[in-house]
């Protein structure tokens, strides 16, 4: 079995986000890997991984920074493969991630999540992968489904929350 996502953190302190990722294609069965590269300390390594992503067998890239966030676009200038950028709040409230990631110039796309978003961009990558892989979509649908039925029964707790001036 060989990786078709690739995780990549700027640093190991961006992991606590960076984790909701990797335990989603956990429980959807998707193989990944995960490494930390910088696109300021380690650019030789980081140009090494986007060119060799596509022949490596690697589907989407998932690439988590913060602060200046250079690391998707880095990525996403020097591969094919589709680049999710994860804006990782380390600053201003990640602010500056957010802009850095969304913020690149035509031709170098970075499809880019919310701020700490790590789980939207598993998911996203997932539904990129399953628009060829019938047994993926199953289990993408599965899933939300599986988000429907927590809030339904969400909403029947409440119904059962009692207020004086509550009227359901």
């Amino acid at each position: 079995m060989k990786a078709t996502v690739s995780i990549i953190m700027g640093s190991t302190s961006d992991l606590k986000v960076m984790e909701k990722a990797a335990a989603f294609f956990e429980e959807m069965e998707i193989p990944f890997e995960m490494n930390a590269l910088s696109a300021h300390r380690t650019p030789a390594e980081v140009e090494k991984f986007a060119k060799n992503a596509e022949v490596n067998g690697i589907k989407v890239i998932i690439a988590g920074a913060g602060m200046a966030a250079h690391l998707p676009g880095v990525i996403a200038a020097m591969t094919p493969v589709p680049v999710i950028g994860v804006p990782i709040n380390a600053t201003l409230d990640g602010m500056d991630s957010l802009l850095a990631i969304v913020q690149m110039p035509p031709g170098i796309p970075v499809a880019t999540v919310a701020i700490n978003g790590a789980l939207n961009a598993a998911i996203l990558a997932a539904q990129m992968m399953a628009t060829g892989d019938t047994d993926m979509m199953q289990k993408i649908k599965l899933f939300k489904e599986n988000l429907k039925q927590k809030i339904v029964k969400a909403n029947e707790d409440l119904s059962k929350v009692e207020y004086k001036f509550k009227m359901n």
